[in-house]
């Protein structure tokens, strides 16, 4: 299993120069799980960025995959890993849900980079 990050969907849907090495670890939709702060925040940006008809169509593609909310056993692992690794509470909340859940991180951000469970896909 793996969680993808905020950072992946949008490389992914700009079509950047990433976009080729993304394809080549990104998980079947069976295999991805996506928390729901991360469908927020694709929301928002996309919604920004392309408009409301595009957000809802990446939205519906997310809901193939499993989504995970947030519950109290992600809330308190994302307080722990908070401190440790120096993390917003998004990033935070992300990554406990993959830790939690079992799966790795996928993801283009740098501040993951050299974390245990992460796979980091460095920007240019």
């Amino acid at each position: 299993m793996r969680v993808v990050d905020t950072s992946v969907w949008i490389e992914w849907l700009i079509d950047s120069p990433l976009k080729q090495a993304i394809a080549e670890v990104f998980p079947e939709s069976a295999q991805c799980i996506v928390p729901t702060i991360v469908q927020l925040e694709l929301c928002k940006w996309l919604t920004r960025e392309v408009g409301e008809a595009a957000a809802d169509q990446v939205i519906a593609f997310t809901q193939n995959c499993e989504v995970v909310a947030l519950d109290t056993k992600i809330a308190l692992q994302a307080a722990e890993l908070h401190r440790p690794y120096k993390l917003a509470t998004a990033d935070a909340i992300v990554y406990a849900t993959a830790l939690v859940h079992g799966a790795d991180l996928l993801t283009c951000d740098a501040h993951f980079a050299g974390l245990p469970d992460v796979v980091w896909i460095k920007k240019s």
